[in-house]
């Protein structure tokens, strides 16, 4: 892991090499049973060097408290691409497809039973372009002989309060699949 932490911290393969702060490697667990994809780092990721760290992994360590998770012990969390695209736009599908290489191995290298799409982007850059967040959020897919779940981004809950409740609903499908497959003695508070 730390090889391909250093292989990606020199990567120049696309322009966003130019205008990054720093390359968001992922963090946790890394022998973690749910790997959390999101889409990209943002501003205060850019800054400090690791994922969901603004608004948005507030919530998102909000929910996995929630869930009985915690991103030293349960989680690996890492992004399509590594670095910030100018703006917090969309990565370009040229940006996602020379990046999602470095997330292939890392899903390899973490060995996780469970991954966790976080919004649209991830979805459609794991599984296609025609899969849509709205029609198959908190359905079970299979992915290389393992459970993908894709579940909204938490940006999306800051700006659309009215998704928190089909959310919850989906990481609490998650904390049950945990308890069937890793740990059933599992503890959450709420599921």
């Amino acid at each position: 892991m730390e090889h391909l932490k250093k292989e990606i911290s020199h990567c120049t393969k696309c322009g966003l090499s130019q205008s990054r702060n720093k390359v968001i490697f992922g963090e946790g667990n890394q022998s973690a049973k749910i790997f959390l994809i999101g889409e990209a780092p943002g501003r205060d990721e850019d800054i400090q060097g690791r994922p969901f760290v603004g608004k948005s992994g507030k919530l998102l360590d909000k929910i996995l408290e929630a869930c009985g998770f915690s991103r030293k012990e349960h989680v690996f969390i890492s992004n399509i691409i590594k670095c910030r695209p100018p703006g917090n736009r969309i990565p370009s599908e040229h940006e996602a497809r020379t990046c999602m290489p470095y997330l292939f191995r890392q899903i390899d290298l973490v060995n996780p039973e469970i991954l966790v799409l976080l919004g649209s982007t991830a979805l459609k850059y794991i599984f296609g372009q025609d899969k849509k967040i709205t029609r198959i959020h908190g359905t079970w897919l299979n992915w290389n002989n393992r459970l993908a779940m894709p579940v909204y981004h938490p940006a999306a809950l800051l700006r659309n309060p009215s998704l928190k409740r089909d959310t919850w609903e989906d990481y609490k499908r998650i904390v049950r699949k945990y308890r069937e497959l890793i740990n059933s003695q599992h503890f959450s508070p709420h599921v």
